[in-house]
């Protein structure tokens, strides 16, 4: 059997060692058209920023590697440029030679990936805007930023003679790469001005979590500017850049970085004539496998089952691409493997800073028509409170209101988020409830957490919250209900709610006449833990009331700025 693979990143080369492990005799040949395999694209914001120094440490594994260990016919410099599903060939032009081949195949696995957007805006392709895929990609950067009146270099890259060390950096795009390159090029010295087309940053986040994400940015010197597009590009005489916008405003920048997203490599599959779905990804089955029986499919130019909503969609991550590679070369060995679907769980750093997202957002479903679910806010400390450096926590986790099911969290932190993301996605991969949460056993040591989890205690307050303990409102939901807070009045002095009637919690049980037992009574506090137990008071003695999720830490981000 001959096993033609195109693409040796990720998914192509998780693929290519996969098979030889289970088939010694399959003649398989890889095929890539840039100069290297197996390499660390998600590690090339940290190359350009100087953590990772060396650009050899990105190459997980060589050519030579491929060759020697595995046996296989690796080539790179070598791109697909034709495909005839019908005889079963491809045609090979390599790079370096101009020669072109033509290879026959008994099964072919597509793994192209996904290309950088780069929309045709005048003058994209001035010298010093950049996109960030492939390790020639960072090199080229740090070969930019590492000019300073080398008029050699500077004549290479500009044409003109009189250019400077880069100091002003626009990133376009607010997405994971985005934000990496943003922190990178600060950690260089630059300043740095993000531009999103979008209302927010960090798009598979929710809005009012992505919220916490811009001000984090701008308390680290970051300008970010959304809801505007760029129109253009310009270069001013000494050779800096100009970046213009639909707006009508204009930045300077001595570098542009291209982070507006990416769109799945599909020209193979035209070719080939497979069927494509509706995202413009490449159609396949739970084994991979195209419209083609013969041909598989895996990686970012795919369509692929989300998990929690069943819908197909296009996500773009490292892990599912190498997981499904591992499952193309099972099915090609003749095993019945089956990819899950994929939950989108992510993760990001951005500064001390840690971003994390695992299952479906709320945006996605009330876009969904899916509204039998409940969202939770909660603020808990990244490890035992009196153990010192505990960190807040900002948690939000939504859940099934029938059933309990668990559907998605977002994390953001400076400590511990790593840890609590990767038990919500296991949970959600497992079909776990809030119920579960509860039950939960992790370890807990005071360096590390607490004896009640942030894990554990997201479960317990929705539980509570199905069990109707404690029944919950919203900042953007609360309707005309009597406002109740109970903090103490030295704290209404940095932040009140306009018509709100203070009673601090120890007082509430005196003063529960003062209170309307004709309408239904909000409970307001720092973070929604002594609103809960107002709220077991209240409605122990006969009163209507629901604890406001997150409290006032919830209302700082929520509610519209």
């Amino acid at each position: 059997m001959k096993v033609i693979i195109v693409g040796g990143v990720a998914g192509g080369a998780s693929c290519a060692a996969r098979l030889r492990r289970l088939d010694e005799k399959a003649e398989i040949v890889m095929l890539e058209r840039g100069p290297y395999v197996s390499y660390a694209n998600c590690g090339l914001p940290y190359h350009v920023g100087g953590t990772i120094e060396n650009e050899s440490s990105l190459l997980v594994a060589t050519e030579q590697m491929f060759k020697s260990v595995f046996a296989i016919d690796c080539r790179t410099n070598c791109e697909v440029t034709g495909i005839s599903a019908e005889k079963k060939t491809v045609e090979i032009k390599n790079h370096i030679t101009g020669e072109v081949t033509t290879e026959n195949y008994d099964k072919l696995v597509l793994s192209p990936g996904a290309a950088p957007i780069r929309p045709p805006l005048p003058g994209i392709d001035l010298p010093g805007i950049f996109s960030v895929r492939t390790v020639p990609d960072a090199r080229h950067i740090r070969e930019w930023l590492d000019r300073e009146n080398d008029h050699s270099v500077a004549n290479a890259f500009t044409g003109i003679d009189t250019v400077s060390k880069p100091k002003h950096a626009v990133v376009v795009g607010g997405g994971f790469i985005g934000l990496e390159m943003v922190e990178n090029l600060v950690h260089r010295g630059m300043e740095v001005t993000l531009i999103e087309k979008l209302n927010q940053v960090m798009p598979p986040l929710d809005p009012e979590m992505a919220l916490i994400v811009k001000h984090y940015m701008e308390r680290k010197g970051v300008r970010v500017e959304l809801n505007d597009g760029v129109a253009g590009f310009s270069q001013t005489p000494n050779g800096s850049l100009e970046v213009g916008t639909e707006k009508g405003k204009a930045y300077p920048a001595d570098i542009v970085i291209l982070a507006i997203g990416v769109k799945p490599e599909i020209a193979l599959a035209k070719m080939a004539g497979l069927d494509l779905g509706e995202r413009g990804g490449i159609c396949v089955d739970a084994h991979m496998v195209t419209s083609d029986p013969d041909i598989l499919a895996v990686g970012d130019a795919i369509e692929v089952m989300d998990f929690v909503t069943g819908q197909y969609t296009l996500i773009p991550l490292a892990g599912p691409a190498n997981r499904q590679g591992r499952i193309a070369a099972d099915v090609i060995a003749g095993r019945d493997s089956r990819y899950r679907g994929t939950q989108g769980t992510s993760i990001c750093q951005l500064f001390e800073g840690t971003i994390a997202q695992t299952g479906a957002t709320e945006k996605v479903l009330v876009r969904l028509g899916m509204n039998d679910f409940e969202k939770i806010y909660i603020y808990p400390n990244s490890h035992a409170g009196y153990y010192p450096g505990a960190k807040m926590l900002v948690v939000k986790v939504l859940f099934r209101k029938t059933d309990g099911m668990l559907l998605g969290a977002q994390i953001m932190g400076e400590e511990g988020v790593p840890k609590r993301i990767d038990s919500f996605a296991m949970a959600i991969q497992m079909g776990c409830t809030i119920y579960d949460l509860e039950e939960a056993e992790l370890c807990y040591a005071p360096p590390y957490g607490s004896a009640k989890d942030p894990v554990n205690f997201a479960g317990m307050v929705a539980a509570d919250i199905l069990r109707g303990d404690m029944p919950i409102a919203h900042w953007n939901t609360l309707g005309d209900g009597f406002l109740l807070d109970v903090r103490n009045p030295t704290e209404l002095a940095a932040s009140s709610v306009p018509g709100a009637l203070n009673i601090p919690l120890p007082e509430l049980r005196a003063r529960l006449g003062e209170l309307p037992r004709d309408r239904e009574i909000l409970l307001i506090c720092r973070s929604a833990q002594r609103a809960y137990f107002a709220t077991r008071i209240l409605l122990q003695n006969g009163f209507k009331a629901r604890n406001i999720s997150g409290g006032m830490m919830s209302r700082s981000h929520t509610m519209a700025e």
